[in-house]
Order: C-alpha cells, then sequence, then structure tokens
C-alpha cells in the first residue's frame, strides 16, 4: 500500500501549499518567500516523495507575522525572530495589543477561528471603541488589498462573520421589556452594512433597544413598523458617496409627516444629505460615535418624559 500523502505531509486536515499558492494568499513576491527561507529558515516544512516541499499551515502563520511586522516597519532579522517564537507553540496566540493587521492577516488566510478570537468582544470591552478603533479599520485596510482567494475562501466574508459573531455573543441577552426602542435601517436598494450591527450593539449595551429592520424598507412598511414598535428614534444609515437617494428622502419625509415628533437621525458622507428635508425632528451625523452618543441619549431623556 502506498504511504499516505497527508501524513508525510504532517496536516491530516488542512492541504499543504506551493510557494506561488503562499505567495497569491500574501500577497508578496514568490521571490521574496524563497528569502525569507534562505536567510531565515521561515521555509516550507512539509516534504513527500517526489515533490517540492510545501508550506502546511503553521508555516503560513509564521509567515503572516513576518509580513505584518515588516510591514511596521521592524527588521527583517527580528520580524523573523518573532515569526519563529511565535510559530513554536502550534498555534497563533491572541497578541495582547490586537491591531488591524492582525485581522487582516487571518482574514485573508481564511482561519475562521483566529479571525473570531482576534474580534472577540471580551466583557467590559466597550463596543463603540471596539468598532471604531479595531473592527472598522480592519475592514478599511482589507478593502485597499488586492486578494487571490482559493475556492470557498473570501477575506471580506471571514472578517465579517467574525464581527457578526462578536456582536451577536454580546447581545445574546435581550433587552428587559419596556427597554426603549429605536429602530436602525438601511436606504432601500443599499446592502445592509455592518456599522449597522456595530451601532445596534452599542446601543443595547447603552440601555437601547435596538433593532435592525432587514428585507424591503418601503415607506409604507417602516410606518407600519413605527406604530407597532413605538420607537423613540429612527436611525438611517447611508454609506454610498454621493447624494443621498430619492428612497432615502422620500421616507425621511413620509416620517416626518406621519410623525413629525419622532426623531430621524441620517449618518451620512458629508454633503450627502443636502437634499433632506429640514425640521427639529431630524438630524444629521456623519461619525459612528457622535451618533451612537445622540441617539442614546435621546432614547434616555424620551424614556424619562415617557
Amino acid at each position: 500500500m502506498p504511504p499516505d500523502e497527508d501524513a508525510l505531509l504532517g496536516e491530516p486536515s488542512a492541504p499543504a501549499l506551493t510557494v506561488a499558492g503562499v505567495a497569491r494568499r500574501l500577497g508578496v513576491a514568490p521571490a521574496t518567500l524563497r528569502t525569507w527561507d534562505r536567510r531565515y529558515g521561515l521555509g516550507p516544512s512539509a516534504h513527500a516523495p517526489g515533490q517540492h516541499r510545501r508550506y502546511t499551515p503553521q508555516d503560513v502563520d509564521r509567515l503572516l507575522v513576518m509580513r505584518r511586522l515588516t510591514v511596521d516597519g521592524v527588521a527583517p532579522a527580528e520580524a523573523a525572530r518573532a515569526a519563529l517564537a511565535a510559530g513554536s507553540t502550534g498555534e497563533s496566540p491572541r497578541p495582547a495589543t490586537v491591531t488591524p493587521a492582525h485581522v487582516v492577516d487571518a482574514a485573508v488566510a481564511g482561519d475562521v477561528e483566529r479571525c473570531a478570537r482576534l474580534l472577540a468582544l471580551h466583557d467590559g470591552a466597550d463596543v463603540g471603541q471596539w468598532w471604531t478603533g479595531l473592527a472598522e479599520p480592519s475592514l478599511h485596510t482589507l478593502a485597499r488589498l488586492t486578494v487571490v482567494d482559493r475556492p470557498g475562501v473570501d477575506a471580506a466574508a471571514t472578517l465579517t462573520a467574525a464581527a457578526l459573531a462578536a456582536l451577536r455573543a454580546r447581545t445574546a441577552v435581550a433587552p428587559p421589556p419596556g427597554t426603549p426602542v429605536v429602530l436602525l435601517l438601511a436606504p432601500a436598494g443599499e446592502p445592509r452594512p455592518l456599522s449597522v450591527h456595530a451601532l445596534a450593539a452599542a446601543l443595547v449595551a447603552a440601555g437601547v433597544d435596538a433593532r435592525i429592520v432587514g428585507g424591503p424598507v418601503g415607506p409604507h412598511r417602516v410606518l407600519e413598523l413605527v406604530l407597532m414598535s413605538r420607537p423613540v428614534a429612527v436611525v438611517h444609515l447611508h454609506e454610498k458617496a454621493g447624494a443621498a437617494p430619492d428612497a432615502l428622502v422620500g421616507l425621511v419625509e413620509r416620517l416626518v409627516h406621519a410623525h413629525p415628533d419622532l426623531p430621524q437621525f441620517v449618518v451620512a458622507p458629508e454633503g450627502s444629505t443636502a437634499h433632506l428635508p429640514s425640521g427639529r425632528s431630524v438630524h444629521r451625523a456623519r461619525t459612528f460615535t457622535g451618533v451612537l452618543h445622540e441617539v442614546a441619549a435621546t432614547a434616555v431623556s424620551r424614556d424619562t418624559i415617557g
């Protein structure tokens, strides 16, 4: 019976990769990988008879550390020592200080579990700071990279899934009955941004029953939801550049007409809300932190009055 190739490679559950495959995954040149192998010993460790050496997942983890540190300006020799030390434990530990670079490295590698560990919201962690300081910068960093994924690997989806899991775990316990309700929604025809979930979770932490509206969000349906849930505020999140879409402007106008005292907060890029109706109940916001504080304060004050 021929020897089992997976056993020879030392990785029964994960495929080993060629130099070209690892270069695509890390976004570096194959020549760079060969240099790191020759100079620092950061080479492929798996071998099967008749084949070139291959990189195991542990090898790739070390190379991710090497790439991140060199990009951050660490000298290659020092970065290699840190990468080899990190790989000697068998599993990449959660760094003492997690940075967007750590998260992006895990997402590009398609390492779902590590990405989830890095983005986990531990007890006492501030959701707003987690979003503005780690999750959102990680998304922006990844968006600037050209990534070549293997079938079934999606760096953006890996990062998004890990962030959603962290927010879901933080808000697993439903707010008690009577907690002031806030509705959050994206304009019709636009994909729901991850920031909607982050803002909702931050509002829940601030004592608000934040509910995200999904599916068709036409004016008639939203008016029905307002009547049923009796929210203390409605938040519209529009992230696309350019003027606010007609659907968003029309929805805000309908809500102003039907519920003139209901506060509406429109989070959108600067200059995109010029055509929104004016009035004391319509508020414009450009930053996550700003709308979080304004909506939370509004919810608390209206709940006290009610």
